[in-house]
């Protein structure tokens, strides 16, 4: 099936949409933002099929809010990391998880919490640290499992915002 394209529409939206639309896209950034960066562990964690991950992240680089790093010569390995433009582009995922945390969490809570990294302090998805003002930004956060977090990260499994 073929996906309505809009990167040719004169709308911010619309062309960010058709950058990560599709479902696959934004969990893809949110793995690689919380520091899942290797193929086989991107595909663990979301049950993706291999071929469909491979197809999203080529279309992730090749749009350019991801790169390829290697990571072992020999045998040839890579892992994805994020770009300036992949780092600006997951404030937008921090956004949906402020939305999601006040209106779809329930009673568990967030299921994750962010620790901002220059001052140490620990809060929910929000455009500004209520500590000392600065911006939350993806580079500058650690990701922490919340209230509402699932049984598979209190195993120790990476948390998903």
């Amino acid at each position: 099936m073929q996906r309505t394209q809009f990167s040719d529409r004169a709308c911010s939206i619309a062309r960010t949409l058709d950058l990560i639309g599709e479902p696959w896209s934004p969990l893809i950034l949110r793995d690689v933002m919380v520091g899942i960066r290797r193929f086989d562990q991107i595909q663990a964690e979301l049950g993706i099929s291999r071929k469909v991950l491979a197809e999203r992240l080529k279309w992730l680089v090749e749009c350019g809010v991801l790169a390829r790093s290697e990571y072992s010569a020999r045998p040839r390995r890579y892992e994805y990391v994020l770009t300036a433009e992949g780092v600006d582009l997951c404030d937008v995922l921090i956004a949906m998880a402020r939305f999601g945390d006040r209106w779809l969490a329930g009673s568990a809570g967030p299921p994750v919490l962010y620790q901002h990294r220059p001052c140490g302090h620990i809060a929910p998805a929000a455009p500004r640290c209520e500590r000392c003002g600065e911006p939350i930004r993806a580079d500058t956060i650690d990701v922490l499992p919340g209230p509402g977090a699932s049984p598979a990260v209190d195993a120790g499994v990476s948390p998903s915002i």
